[in-house]
């Protein structure tokens, strides 16, 4: 059977206050106020959706065999890269294998259902055995738009495969509507929409129950056989519009998280998707709904397996772990929204020698190092006589990624003049568990955080963004260790 193996999610360690954007921006849109409660999340200066694909990814694959994954399927509407595989990104830091499918999916906010959909399509064709789906979004609205009171940051990931399948892939049906609400251009920064009532009335609340009445037709069933339905719509009066047009119960409906998170665009669904099943049981039916340019809908129905699926942080373990950014000027900062001087070393240019990376991607984007099969010793970077000096053997090394194995604090220092958008810059000596050194920044963190020997995890971050040439380069960073889920 084709269907989902695992499942994975990531939310930024940031959040922010939605008040503290109405105080700065109300003035010049007051209407914004009906949409300031709660919080959303806010991805750090060195985060994008990229970065929170990698997060979301990384947490899927827990106790999976990563060189078993035949491909991965990366959706977003903000990927970094108009001409580069964002897949290929996420697929080196996640260390899958060279000889496998990936795609970029974008263009519409059902563009992670949609990745979803092909990954069980290829799973039940026979064509691959495992398939990662990652989505993120880190998408953007004016200041002081609704947009930018709504869009949170997140990222969601399911390994697809025809094993151990916690939920099994039963069905779909499908929308496709050049119906344009948001919209943005090939150059645009910000997200724009058309009119509310026209967004609300016969968008969601018009394409939504066609979609789930046009699946429920295809395979004979009743939305009261549906232990819950995922779908996305930040309106909350839509909402109930769309549960009564339907026939839903209150418990048949999927928290959407607008209040702790904000709407994730792509990755909406998914990350929904992911909270459902967190708390699904055996012999539960589930209904994804993905939204955007149409609609997707997916049928599952929850395995005996998912009693067996080794814990994983997941949406609620990363809700959990939270820090308030308390300054939306910080902000503005991090997302590039207003210049900020960040001194003469900012100025410097940033030549990225897409050769050396090429001849190195494996150590950078996966954090390839080698062990000695003389001796076992492990090393990182990458050596080609051992570093054991009761060994000293010369090129007899095999492979071995140490992105999982965490470290703990060597040294570390903080420096105000070291240019970054969110000084001081902390950067220190990783050393890192069963073998090997490195210098890494620290991120997700204060200095009050640090100290000599504390445990770290290792994190895909963006290493630096170069503006004159558009070009986001990606290593990996330390963060203090986080307590494992129960």
């Amino acid at each position: 059977m084709a269907g989902i193996s695992s499942y994975g999610g990531y939310i930024p360690r940031y959040r922010l206050n939605r008040m503290l954007i109405y105080g700065a921006m109300g003035w010049i849109n007051p209407v914004t106020i009906t949409n300031a409660q709660g919080e959303k999340a806010v991805a750090n200066f060195d985060e994008d959706s990229v970065t929170l694909a990698v997060a979301a990814g990384t947490d899927c694959l827990a106790g999976f065999d990563r060189g078993a994954v035949d491909g991965v399927y990366f959706a977003s509407t903000t990927a970094p890269y108009k001409e580069r595989q964002n897949a290929n990104i996420v697929a080196g830091a996640l260390s899958a294998r060279d000889d496998i499918r990936t795609a970029d999916f974008g263009g519409s906010l059902k563009a992670g259902t949609t990745a979803l959909l092909a990954a069980v399509e290829a799973i039940a064709a026979g064509n691959a055995s495992s398939m990662m789906v990652c989505a993120a979004d880190c998408r953007l609205g004016k200041m002081g738009t609704s947009q930018e009171m709504i869009f949170g940051d997140a990222g969601a990931a399911f390994l697809v495969s025809d094993k151990d399948v916690i939920a099994e892939f039963k069905g779909s049906y499908s929308l496709a509507y050049d119906f344009v609400d948001h919209f943005r251009g090939a150059f645009a920064q910000f997200d724009r929409q058309w009119e509310d009532r026209w967004i609300r009335d016969l968008g969601f609340t018009d394409f939504i129950p066609q979609a789930v009445a046009g699946l429920c037709a295809k395979y004979s069933l009743q939305p009261g056989d549906f232990a819950k339905v995922v779908y996305p719509c930040y309106y909350s009066g839509a909402r109930r519009s769309i549960d009564n047009k339907i026939g839903l119960t209150p418990e048949q409906v999927q928290e959407d998280m607008l209040g702790v998170i904000g709407d994730s665009g792509a990755a909406q669904p998914l990350v929904m998707l992911a909270k459902a099943l967190e708390d699904a049981r055996p012999g539960d039916k589930i209904l994804l709904v993905g939204y955007g340019s149409g609609c997707d809908t997916l049928y599952f129905e929850v395995t005996d397996k998912i009693a067996e699926l080794a814990p994983r942080r997941g949406i609620s373990g990363s809700l959990a772990i939270r820090t308030d950014l308390d300054n939306y000027a910080k902000y503005l900062v991090w997302r590039r929204m207003v210049p900020a001087d960040i001194g003469m070393r900012g100025e410097e240019d940033q030549w990225t020698r897409w050769s050396l990376v090429w001849r190195n991607s494996r150590v950078v984007l996966g954090m390839q190092g080698n062990k000695c099969t003389e001796c076992g010793t492990q090393a990182y970077p990458p050596q080609k006589i051992c570093v054991n000096p009761d060994c000293n053997a010369v090129g007899r090394f095999e492979p071995v990624y140490v992105s999982d194995k965490g470290g703990k604090i060597f040294s570390f220092t903080s420096d105000m003049l070291a240019a970054t958008p969110n000084p001081p810059a902390i950067y220190g000596n990783v050393e890192i568990n069963d073998g090997g050194k490195v210098q890494l920044d620290f991120t997700d963190c204060a200095l009050e955080d640090l100290a000599v020997s504390k445990a770290v995890d290792f994190s895909f971050r963006l290493k630096y963004y170069d503006p004159k040439r558009d070009i986001s380069f990606y290593f990996w960073k330390a963060i203090p260790a986080r307590e494992e889920v129960a």
